[in-house]
């Protein structure tokens, strides 16, 4: 059974950071590629950004593209989502997931197997 655990969330004026990390437990790390959602009030779960099972490729949404840094530590069993810049409409839940085999992630929610419960992040105007 894999456990994903998400830390790094709270509240922040636009324009601020945060660092969200996610936790991996009951399964080979590594051999997972990983992914961020996130998921407004009222709104569908949303792709924000994913990370191959080697770290040497990722993916960003259009509207995180130069402001989000997706990155992992193997050896760590963890997963960051460093955010820049951010803007109210930031505001949601985010949510680490990973896939079951190595390979590509992919932007649909579909793709990937396991999911942490959630970190709310919240930015002020």
């Amino acid at each position: 059974q894999v456990q994903l655990v998400e830390s790094g969330g709270g509240l922040v004026q636009t324009g601020g950071s945060l660092r969200l990390s996610c936790v991996s437990s009951g399964r080979t790390f590594s051999n997972s590629a990983m992914g961020w959602f996130r998921q407004a009030p009222g709104k569908e779960r949303e792709f924000v950004a994913t990370i191959s099972w080697t770290g040497g490729g990722t993916l960003y949404a259009d509207s995180v593209k130069g402001r989000f840094t997706i990155s992992r530590d193997n050896a760590e069993n963890t997963v960051y989502l460093q955010m820049s810049s951010l803007k109210p409409e930031d505001t949601a839940v985010y949510y680490c997931a990973a896939t079951s085999s190595m390979g590509w992630g992919g932007i649909w929610p579909y793709q990937y197997s396991y999911w942490g419960q959630g970190t709310q992040v919240t930015v002020s105007s």
